[in-house]
């Protein structure tokens, strides 16, 4: 959990050394001369498209990256030989960096408003970070000795510091309505579904139009569009793609009076270990009218053979009802008109395509389904 709420953490720096400045961005930096000749990357910290914007060498201790960048966006800057990463903000200005060698994140940025905003949110994070370190420890050793009800308090305690730390972090959020960083950490927030919907609306809306017009902007318009069209009272989207054969199958086509909505992949674990309850589901009610449309998000870069593999696993898991796939990981199309992050996940949906749950696995799955056609 911690993990996702920090992965916009994950995010870039740049660096430079003394130039006229342009209309672009200018990074001037300083580092112990023991990283001279060492490379200087800055990369954008988008999953989806992570390009490089710029990279120098270390000479004389100093470093200089520049360019010149559409809207600010979070980057990630990375030194050779040295260890982590470093986000930072880059925005069509000029800004100074003193590097620390030894904890990239310690270094300081000066020059840039928006990584000043940066600062406030990565501060915000210290306390849970070092909390969640103690708390892990104390996890495993509960867990060592089989000390289930510790581990359930361990758990509960992590939760409301990750719900306090995020309702700090939304209050930040609403305060700074004219920064992209902002808008970054939003993002992550709905990405992790860590806020209701219609308050990160009312958060997107309160934003100055270069914060909306920014890529991470549009990310949150996109995601809260999706959201709604998604959310449990309204009409499944419609979609299509090919089958193993080929043929291309429509979930309007293959709806019954109840339908499963089935995100997995070959090469997901808990999708494969929740596959024999999802068969038991589906031949107790196929007859009653349940269909299951599967769409998997095999594709991945790891896969050799990725539609071997996805058609092995629907075989091995005696998975016998319609399956489609574009074979693109989470770049699926479906994925996205669903803002798919993770999976298993699935939608239920009832004799008229209207959402009426999500994610539900196990017992909770049967029941709902028997509630629905019994």
């Amino acid at each position: 959990m911690l993990r996702k709420f920090l992965a916009v953490s994950i995010i870039i720096l740049t660096f430079s050394c003394n130039k006229e400045k342009t209309t672009g961005f200018v990074i001037n930096g300083t580092i112990n001369a023991s990283a001279n000749g060492k490379k200087v990357t800055l990369i954008k910290a988008d999953m989806k498209n992570q390009e490089l914007l710029d990279s120098t060498t270390v000479t004389n201790g100093k470093l200089v990256l520049d360019g010149l960048v559409e809207t600010p966006d979070i980057y990630v800057l990375s030194i050779e030989g040295v260890n982590g990463k470093m986000p930072i903000v880059v925005e069509n200005t000029e800004m100074t960096i003193s590097f620390d060698t030894d904890t990239l994140l310690n270094s300081q940025i000066t020059g840039s408003k928006e990584n000043d905003v940066l600062k406030e949110f990565l501060e915000l994070s210290k306390p849970l970070q070092k909390k969640n370190m103690s708390l892990a420890g104390e996890f495993r050793a509960a867990q060592s000795k089989g000390d289930t009800v510790k581990m359930k308090e361990l758990r509960e305690t992590f939760n409301t510091l990750l719900e306090e730390t995020n309702e700090k972090n939304i209050a930040l959020i609403e305060k700074h309505n004219d920064k992209v960083t902002s808008a970054a950490f939003l993002d992550n927030l709905l990405t992790t579904k860590a806020i209701e919907t219609k308050k990160a609306q009312e958060i997107y809306n309160s934003y100055t139009d270069d914060v909306k017009n920014s890529r991470l902007g549009k990310s949150i318009n996109e995601k809260i569009e999706v959201a709604i069209v998604t959310a449990e009272g309204s009409i499944a989207p419609n979609f299509s793609a090919t089958n193993p054969e080929g043929k291309t199958i429509a979930l309007n086509d293959i709806k019954g009076k109840a339908t499963i909505i089935d995100f997995w992949a070959a090469w997901c674990g808990p999708c494969r270990k929740e596959n024999p309850n999802v068969v038991k589901v589906y031949n107790k009610y196929h007859d009653k009218g349940l269909e299951i449309i599967s769409v998997s998000l095999d594709g991945t870069p790891r896969q050799k053979d990725a539609k071997a593999a996805w058609v092995e696993a629907i075989e091995k898991d005696n998975l016998t009802w319609h399956h489609v796939s574009n074979l693109q990981y989470f770049n699926d199309p479906i994925a996205k008109q669903y803002n798919i992050q993770a999976i298993p996940a699935t939608f239920i949906l009832d004799a008229e395509g209207k959402i009426v749950a999500k994610n539900l696995r196990g017992q909770e799955l049967e029941d709902k389904i028997a509630e629905m056609l019994n």
